[in-house]
């Protein structure tokens, strides 16, 4: 019995054993299974040629291209006049409403005219006593040339004497002198008259030309004092022709100069272009008039010049001191050669660029001459031809990157 129980333990110890050979075998063959797998991977893919990058590109193509400078601008028109009143007075009555369409001459306004009538008949009734006066001289005068006639007679017959004589000849000269006073008092009455006949028509207010009242200042009854400065009655304007006073800002004023294009659009119509050529860019800023000019400083805000152009304006859509934002065409080029501005490489100076362009799989650096350019794209001159791509990065992530910076090289909208 006890026989038996040993050899059954040494059975089951060698079981066991025969079991733990067997696992080390399976592991041995899995280990050398994987790595000469692994082996074989890693040659095929020594073999396998190395994957080119998924490059994003865009093609070199011809389009327009138009350089412009954005600026804000203020409408007005093109000849505005303020009416006013050349005498004090009240004001009786007022003919015109705001809004109102006036012709040349067509009375505006009336100015009560009561004391001019007055000092018009005053006038006339000095220039009247004046010329009685002369008449009364140049009657006394006619008897002093006769007596002198007779005076000289007489002493030449030593009929009188030479006092007599002197007597006469004094009252004869006295006489045309008076007249001679008589006349410039004349004269200065006549002047007083067209004065008093001038003051009596400046009560009537005429339109000095053809346009539209934009602003009404008084009111009827309303007493105006002109004794320092005309007093402003209402403001006339001619809306068919409208000016466009631009802010060039100093960075951009160099290169801009009369008689180039310009186009613009309203805050309120942003789709209608308006276009015009402009006429003058002002050699100073308004500011040159302020009083503390010399203080200027580098922190201190931008200047800025009026450039002006005028524009047709047949239909009023355009009105005072509306907001516009203008461009004006520093050049132009059709069907030029172009990329876009987000692509360029390093800056090389004058015009020069680097760029990666698209070649047998490989992105090659090429450095190219450009020309124009607006918001969005920059002319080519040199260094590319029609269809070769310009690479804008490595991955699909470059695609996002190139929307993002073609909207910084767009820039604010004008005036902003």
């Amino acid at each position: 019995m006890r026989f038996r129980k040993v050899n059954r333990g040494k059975k089951d110890f060698q079981d066991k054993y025969d079991m733990q050979k067997r696992k080390l075998r399976y592991w041995v063959a899995a280990m050398v299974v994987l790595i000469v797998t692994a082996g074989v991977w890693y040659a095929l893919k020594r073999l396998q040629p190395a994957e080119q990058p998924d490059y994003v590109t865009v093609p070199a193509v011809k389009r327009d291209i138009q350089e412009t400078v954005s600026c804000t601008g203020v409408l007005d028109a093109y000849r505005k006049v303020n009416v006013g009143a050349q005498v004090s007075g009240q004001i009786e009555t007022l003919k015109v409403s705001l809004g109102d369409q006036v012709k040349k001459g067509q009375l505006l306004a009336v100015i009560d005219p009561s004391v001019k009538q007055n000092d018009l008949k005053d006038a006339e009734a000095q220039l009247k006593s004046v010329r009685a006066q002369k008449r009364s001289k140049e009657a006394l005068l006619k008897q002093y040339e006769l007596e002198y006639e007779r005076q000289q007679t007489m002493r030449s017959r030593d009929a009188s004497a030479k006092a007599d004589l002197e007597s006469a000849r004094a009252n004869l000269e006295s006489a045309r002198a008076d007249i001679d006073a008589l006349d410039a008092s004349i004269a200065q009455a006549k002047i007083a008259l067209d004065t008093a006949k001038t003051n009596l028509a400046y009560t009537q207010i005429v339109a000095p030309m053809d346009g539209t009242v934009v602003a009404v200042e008084t009111d009827e009854g309303q007493t105006l004092v002109s004794t320092q400065s005309a007093p402003t009655i209402l403001i006339l304007a001619n809306l068919d022709v409208m000016t466009v006073k631009s802010l060039i800002s100093e960075a951009d004023v160099i290169r801009v100069k009369p008689g180039m294009p310009v186009f613009f659009s309203t805050l309120g119509d942003p789709d209608t272009r308006y276009e015009g050529v402009l006429r003058s860019v002002d050699p100073a800023p308004e500011s040159i008039t302020d009083t503390d000019t010399s203080a200027k400083t580098i922190s201190s805000a931008a200047t800025y010049y009026n450039g002006q152009f005028e524009v047709n304006n047949p239909d009023r859509k355009l009105r005072i001191f509306m907001t516009a934002q203008v461009s004006i065409v520093l050049g132009e080029v059709k069907k030029a050669l172009s990329i876009p501005l987000s692509v360029l490489g390093s800056d090389l100076g004058n015009g020069r660029y680097e760029v990666r362009v698209l070649k047998d799989g490989r992105a090659e650096p090429r450095r190219i001459e450009t020309g124009f350019k607006d918001n969005i794209h920059i002319q080519v001159v040199s260094g590319l031809s029609e269809g070769e791509r310009v690479v804008v990065g490595d991955s699909q992530s470059a695609a996002q990157d190139l929307s993002s910076r073609q909207k910084r090289f767009r820039g604010p909208p004008p005036g902003r």
